[in-house]
């Protein structure tokens, strides 16, 4: 079972999961949990490989990491926890598990709260992605990796956030990054899929105005999945909402799950 952290709160029965990116860990959640454990009780997990989720001789001989295993590594601790529904944030590759586990089992997901959300790979990330696969055997993981953060966090003001998952990706394995980078072969019918099917379950989209990578892309689905779908747009923040702005974040996802109970 992949490393999960909990933060038990006696007055509520509500649970907010917290679910990290490629090469994060959930570490990066740390401006997040003084607010929520408040009100909430509060899981933080950290994916197969990264964080304290240490590749085992069990998943190191499985051939390929897919979203839908990866979704049922986050059903494995709720069923363990005995948690039957849960909120859930997530950001950057963290919201498409969620998303996926949404797909699976609607009826555990209560809401889905997706910071830097990514629904479309354009013609940049097309490219770096065709980079990537070129050169994950050849060069160290960590020069693909700090390229990625440079170009998805271009500016000044995104050098937190690019330091953090940059410090964090360190503790990945060579052979553990190329897994999740081989994910990169799936991702977009399963983007699309996710485009075009509106789920019944209360969705707010948190976005950095500096996101230019993925917003464009967030705010048409949001047009047409009307009915669950809300966007809020961070002004001066790029990718990593929760990093950059962290106040901003906390209260904007605990207005709209309070709305959401």
């Amino acid at each position: 079972m992949i490393n999960y952290t909990i933060y038990k709160n006696q007055n509520s029965d509500q649970w907010v999961t917290f679910v990290h990116g490629a090469g994060g860990s959930s570490s990066i959640w740390f401006k997040q949990i003084r607010d929520f454990k408040k009100d909430y009780n509060v899981l933080l997990l950290d994916l197969r490989g990264h964080g304290d989720s240490k590749t085992t001789l069990k998943t190191a001989f499985k051939q390929k990491y897919t979203f839908s295993a990866l979704a049922h590594d986050i059903l494995e601790v709720l069923d363990h926890l005995q948690i039957e529904k849960s909120h859930f944030v997530g950001i950057s590759l963290g919201t498409i598990l969620i998303r996926q586990l949404a797909e699976m089992y609607p009826n555990r997901v209560q809401s889905m709260i997706l910071g830097g959300a990514i629904l479309k790979m354009n013609f940049r990330s097309q490219i770096l992605m065709r980079l990537g696969n070129t050169f994950k055997y050849v060069l160290p993981y960590l020069v693909l990796y700090r390229f990625f953060a440079f170009v998805i966090m271009p500016k000044k003001s995104h050098k937190q956030s690019r330091s953090l998952f940059i410090t964090e990706a360190k503790k990945l394995y060579q052979k553990e990054f190329i897994k999740w980078f081989k994910l990169t072969a799936e991702i977009n019918p399963v983007l699309k899929w996710f485009r075009q099917v509106e789920l019944n379950i209360p969705t707010l989209y948190i976005m950095g105005e500096e996101d230019y990578m993925f917003l464009p892309a967030v705010r048409k689905v949001v047009e047409s999945h009307y009915k669950s779908s809300q966007l809020f747009v961070i002004e001066n923040c790029g990718h990593v909402v929760n990093v950059e702005q962290p106040n901003t974040f906390n209260s904007v996802v605990l207005s709209f799950i309070h709305t959401t109970k």
